[in-house]
Protein backbone atom coordinates (compact mmCIF):
# COMPACT_ATOMS: atom_id res chain seq x y z
CA UNK A 1 0.00 0.00 0.00
CA UNK A 2 1.31 3.47 -0.73
CA UNK A 3 1.48 5.49 2.42
CA UNK A 4 3.04 8.70 0.98
CA UNK A 5 1.46 11.94 1.76
CA UNK A 6 0.04 12.31 -2.12
CA UNK A 7 -1.67 9.02 -1.36
CA UNK A 8 -2.75 9.85 1.72
CA UNK A 9 -4.62 13.20 0.40
CA UNK A 10 -5.90 11.17 -2.91
CA UNK A 11 -7.61 8.52 -0.37
CA UNK A 12 -8.85 11.27 2.10
CA UNK A 13 -10.34 13.17 -0.46
CA UNK A 14 -12.40 10.18 -2.30
CA UNK A 15 -13.54 9.48 1.03
CA UNK A 16 -14.98 13.21 1.43
CA UNK A 17 -16.17 12.78 -2.07
CA UNK A 18 -17.43 9.60 -1.58
CA UNK A 19 -19.47 10.79 1.32
CA UNK A 20 -21.49 13.96 0.06
CA UNK A 21 -22.24 12.07 -3.30
CA UNK A 22 -23.84 9.42 -1.39
CA UNK A 23 -25.74 11.92 0.76
CA UNK A 24 -27.25 13.57 -2.21
CA UNK A 25 -28.23 10.39 -3.96
CA UNK A 26 -29.75 9.39 -1.23
CA UNK A 27 -31.50 12.73 -0.28
CA UNK A 28 -29.97 13.07 2.47
CA UNK A 29 -29.02 16.12 4.46
CA UNK A 30 -25.94 17.89 3.48
CA UNK A 31 -22.85 18.71 5.25
CA UNK A 32 -20.69 21.18 6.22
CA UNK A 33 -17.17 21.38 7.18
CA UNK A 34 -17.47 20.56 11.16
CA UNK A 35 -20.14 17.89 10.32
CA UNK A 36 -18.12 16.57 7.86
CA UNK A 37 -15.56 15.90 10.02
CA UNK A 38 -17.63 14.43 12.70
CA UNK A 39 -18.37 11.92 9.79
CA UNK A 40 -15.14 10.92 8.56
CA UNK A 41 -13.18 11.07 12.28
CA UNK A 42 -10.59 14.02 10.58
CA UNK A 43 -9.52 17.24 11.88
CA UNK A 44 -12.07 19.60 10.79
CA UNK A 45 -8.70 21.98 9.48
CA UNK A 46 -8.16 19.31 7.01
CA UNK A 47 -11.39 18.58 5.75
CA UNK A 48 -11.97 22.49 5.31
CA UNK A 49 -8.83 22.35 3.30
CA UNK A 50 -9.64 18.99 1.65
CA UNK A 51 -12.82 20.21 0.26
CA UNK A 52 -11.45 23.96 -1.02
CA UNK A 53 -9.50 22.31 -2.88
CA UNK A 54 -11.72 19.54 -4.26
CA UNK A 55 -14.14 22.52 -5.22
CA UNK A 56 -10.92 24.33 -6.87
CA UNK A 57 -11.19 21.53 -8.99
CA UNK A 58 -15.19 21.71 -9.87
CA UNK A 59 -15.38 18.25 -8.02
CA UNK A 60 -17.32 19.75 -5.27
CA UNK A 61 -19.45 23.33 -4.87
CA UNK A 62 -20.12 24.93 -1.86
CA UNK A 63 -22.90 28.02 -1.84
CA UNK A 64 -22.32 31.13 0.45
CA UNK A 65 -21.04 28.64 2.72
CA UNK A 66 -23.16 26.33 2.87
CA UNK A 67 -23.32 22.62 2.86
CA UNK A 68 -21.40 21.13 0.10
CA UNK A 69 -22.63 19.11 -3.16
CA UNK A 70 -21.04 17.20 -5.78
CA UNK A 71 -19.74 19.80 -8.22
CA UNK A 72 -20.32 20.21 -12.21
CA UNK A 73 -16.42 18.38 -12.65
CA UNK A 74 -17.49 15.16 -10.89
CA UNK A 75 -20.66 15.31 -12.91
CA UNK A 76 -19.14 15.77 -16.14
CA UNK A 77 -16.44 12.76 -14.71
CA UNK A 78 -19.57 10.51 -13.90
CA UNK A 79 -21.10 11.50 -17.57
CA UNK A 80 -18.34 10.53 -19.09
CA UNK A 81 -17.67 7.38 -17.27
CA UNK A 82 -21.14 6.55 -18.04
CA UNK A 83 -20.75 6.81 -21.72
CA UNK A 84 -20.53 3.92 -24.15
CA UNK A 85 -17.18 4.69 -25.85
CA UNK A 86 -15.25 5.02 -22.22
CA UNK A 87 -16.88 1.80 -21.52
CA UNK A 88 -15.77 0.48 -24.36
CA UNK A 89 -12.17 1.63 -23.11
CA UNK A 90 -11.94 -0.63 -20.13
CA UNK A 91 -11.36 -4.20 -22.05
CA UNK A 92 -8.74 -2.24 -24.08
CA UNK A 93 -6.56 -0.57 -20.94
CA UNK A 94 -6.70 -4.70 -19.80
CA UNK A 95 -5.69 -6.40 -23.30
CA UNK A 96 -2.53 -3.66 -22.95
CA UNK A 97 -1.92 -4.87 -19.19
CA UNK A 98 -1.56 -8.88 -21.47
CA UNK A 99 0.66 -7.52 -23.88
CA UNK A 100 2.87 -5.92 -22.02
CA UNK A 101 2.68 -6.42 -18.46
CA UNK A 102 2.44 -2.62 -18.23
CA UNK A 103 -0.22 -0.54 -16.35
CA UNK A 104 -2.53 1.74 -18.45
CA UNK A 105 -4.39 4.66 -18.42
CA UNK A 106 -7.22 6.77 -20.42
CA UNK A 107 -7.07 10.56 -19.09
CA UNK A 108 -8.55 13.93 -20.79
CA UNK A 109 -7.55 17.08 -20.32
CA UNK A 110 -8.45 20.07 -18.49
CA UNK A 111 -6.86 23.22 -18.74
CA UNK A 112 -2.98 22.49 -17.35
CA UNK A 113 -4.56 19.52 -15.91
CA UNK A 114 -4.97 15.84 -16.98
CA UNK A 115 -7.52 14.08 -15.31
CA UNK A 116 -7.74 9.85 -15.56
CA UNK A 117 -10.80 8.41 -16.86
CA UNK A 118 -9.99 4.87 -16.69
CA UNK A 119 -6.82 2.71 -15.16
CA UNK A 120 -5.94 -0.78 -15.73
CA UNK A 121 -6.48 -2.88 -12.44
CA UNK A 122 -2.20 -4.72 -12.73
CA UNK A 123 -1.79 -2.66 -9.05
CA UNK A 124 1.31 -4.49 -8.38
CA UNK A 125 2.94 -3.51 -11.38
CA UNK A 126 5.64 -0.53 -11.56
CA UNK A 127 3.79 2.76 -12.69
CA UNK A 128 2.71 4.86 -9.56
CA UNK A 129 -0.83 5.19 -7.33
CA UNK A 130 -3.51 6.22 -9.41
CA UNK A 131 -7.21 5.82 -9.41
CA UNK A 132 -9.82 7.31 -11.65
CA UNK A 133 -10.53 10.91 -10.95
CA UNK A 134 -6.62 11.83 -9.73
CA UNK A 135 -5.88 15.10 -11.32
CA UNK A 136 -2.14 15.42 -12.42
CA UNK A 137 -0.04 18.10 -14.58
CA UNK A 138 -0.34 18.41 -18.29
CA UNK A 139 3.30 19.94 -18.76
CA UNK A 140 4.91 16.92 -17.09
CA UNK A 141 2.86 13.42 -18.03
CA UNK A 142 3.24 11.55 -20.90
CA UNK A 143 -0.56 11.54 -21.26
CA UNK A 144 -0.62 15.51 -20.93
CA UNK A 145 1.74 15.78 -23.39
CA UNK A 146 0.03 13.58 -25.74
CA UNK A 147 -3.11 15.97 -24.78
CA UNK A 148 -0.90 18.98 -26.00
CA UNK A 149 0.47 17.36 -29.39
CA UNK A 150 -1.36 19.61 -31.49
CA UNK A 151 -0.81 22.60 -30.07
CA UNK A 152 1.56 25.06 -31.46
CA UNK A 153 4.60 27.02 -29.70
CA UNK A 154 2.32 30.26 -28.82
CA UNK A 155 -0.43 28.06 -27.76
CA UNK A 156 1.63 26.22 -25.19
CA UNK A 157 3.45 29.50 -24.40
CA UNK A 158 -0.15 31.03 -23.58
CA UNK A 159 -1.52 27.41 -22.13
CA UNK A 160 1.49 27.22 -19.60
CA UNK A 161 2.48 30.94 -19.32
CA UNK A 162 0.79 31.16 -15.31
CA UNK A 163 2.23 27.96 -14.51
CA UNK A 164 4.18 27.77 -11.34
CA UNK A 165 6.92 25.01 -12.47
CA UNK A 166 8.75 24.65 -9.16
CA UNK A 167 8.53 22.09 -6.85
CA UNK A 168 6.67 19.59 -9.25
CA UNK A 169 7.45 16.55 -10.81
CA UNK A 170 9.92 14.25 -10.63
CA UNK A 171 13.89 14.58 -11.62
CA UNK A 172 13.02 14.95 -15.10
CA UNK A 173 10.15 17.98 -15.13
CA UNK A 174 10.40 20.62 -17.29
CA UNK A 175 10.65 23.76 -15.53
CA UNK A 176 9.71 26.50 -18.45
CA UNK A 177 7.16 26.38 -21.54
CA UNK A 178 10.53 26.53 -24.06
CA UNK A 179 11.34 23.21 -21.91
CA UNK A 180 8.01 21.69 -22.50
CA UNK A 181 8.09 23.07 -26.05
CA UNK A 182 11.69 21.12 -26.67
CA UNK A 183 10.07 17.20 -25.35
CA UNK A 184 7.51 18.28 -27.35
CA UNK A 185 9.56 18.56 -30.83
CA UNK A 186 11.41 15.79 -30.01
CA UNK A 187 8.93 13.74 -28.73
CA UNK A 188 6.72 14.38 -32.51
CA UNK A 189 9.94 13.31 -34.60
CA UNK A 190 9.03 9.73 -33.25
CA UNK A 191 5.54 9.94 -33.27
CA UNK A 192 4.72 9.03 -29.86
CA UNK A 193 5.78 10.58 -25.95
CA UNK A 194 7.98 9.51 -24.06
CA UNK A 195 7.89 10.74 -20.24
CA UNK A 196 10.77 9.13 -18.76
CA UNK A 197 10.57 10.42 -14.55
CA UNK A 198 9.26 13.17 -15.29
CA UNK A 199 6.51 13.16 -12.72
CA UNK A 200 7.49 10.05 -10.46
CA UNK A 201 10.72 8.70 -10.02
CA UNK A 202 11.69 5.56 -11.69
CA UNK A 203 8.14 5.43 -13.49
CA UNK A 204 8.81 5.96 -17.50
CA UNK A 205 4.99 6.52 -19.13
CA UNK A 206 4.34 6.14 -23.27
CA UNK A 207 1.43 8.01 -24.90
CA UNK A 208 -0.48 8.87 -27.68
CA UNK A 209 -3.35 11.30 -28.50
CA UNK A 210 -6.86 9.67 -29.10
CA UNK A 211 -8.33 10.95 -31.80
CA UNK A 212 -12.22 11.31 -32.64
CA UNK A 213 -13.30 10.82 -36.23
CA UNK A 214 -12.84 14.89 -36.88
CA UNK A 215 -9.35 14.54 -35.66
CA UNK A 216 -9.55 16.47 -33.02
CA UNK A 217 -7.36 15.29 -29.71
CA UNK A 218 -10.38 13.73 -27.08
CA UNK A 219 -8.36 11.69 -24.75
CA UNK A 220 -4.55 10.27 -24.17
CA UNK A 221 -3.67 6.17 -24.05
CA UNK A 222 -0.79 5.57 -22.20
CA UNK A 223 1.24 2.77 -20.61
CA UNK A 224 3.40 3.05 -17.39
CA UNK A 225 6.47 1.29 -16.18
CA UNK A 226 9.94 1.15 -15.21
CA UNK A 227 13.22 2.30 -17.89
CA UNK A 228 13.81 -1.43 -19.06
CA UNK A 229 10.23 -2.25 -19.28
CA UNK A 230 9.41 0.73 -21.94
CA UNK A 231 12.70 1.99 -23.21
CA UNK A 232 13.90 -0.90 -26.36
CA UNK A 233 10.54 -1.76 -26.60
CA UNK A 234 9.09 1.94 -26.61
CA UNK A 235 8.32 1.82 -31.03
CA UNK A 236 6.60 -1.85 -30.49
CA UNK A 237 4.01 -0.67 -27.68
CA UNK A 238 3.70 2.30 -29.11
CA UNK A 239 2.31 1.09 -32.32
CA UNK A 240 0.08 -1.12 -30.04
CA UNK A 241 -1.11 2.09 -28.23
CA UNK A 242 -1.57 4.20 -32.20
CA UNK A 243 -3.80 0.94 -33.32
CA UNK A 244 -5.70 1.15 -29.87
CA UNK A 245 -6.19 4.79 -30.07
CA UNK A 246 -7.32 4.77 -33.15
CA UNK A 247 -9.60 1.81 -33.00
CA UNK A 248 -11.37 4.01 -29.77
CA UNK A 249 -11.34 7.09 -31.20
CA UNK A 250 -13.70 6.01 -34.20
CA UNK A 251 -16.53 4.89 -30.98
CA UNK A 252 -18.15 8.41 -30.40
CA UNK A 253 -16.69 11.96 -30.19
CA UNK A 254 -17.92 12.17 -26.15
CA UNK A 255 -15.28 13.32 -24.54
CA UNK A 256 -14.44 17.10 -24.94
Amino acid sequence: MDTSPEASSLAQGLRLVRLITDREKQGRQLLGVSQLAAELDMEQSRVSRLAQELCDLGLLERVDRGPFRAGSGFLGLAASLNSGWVQKSRAKLEELVSAFGLRSRLSVRDGVRVLLLRASTNNSFPGGYAKPGMVTPVWCTGAGRALLWDHSPNELESLLRDVNFIGVGGPAAAHSAPEVRDLMDRDKSRGFVVAAEEFEHDVWELAVPVRADGGNIVAALSVLGNRSSIEKAAPEIAGVLHETSQGLGAHGTVLT
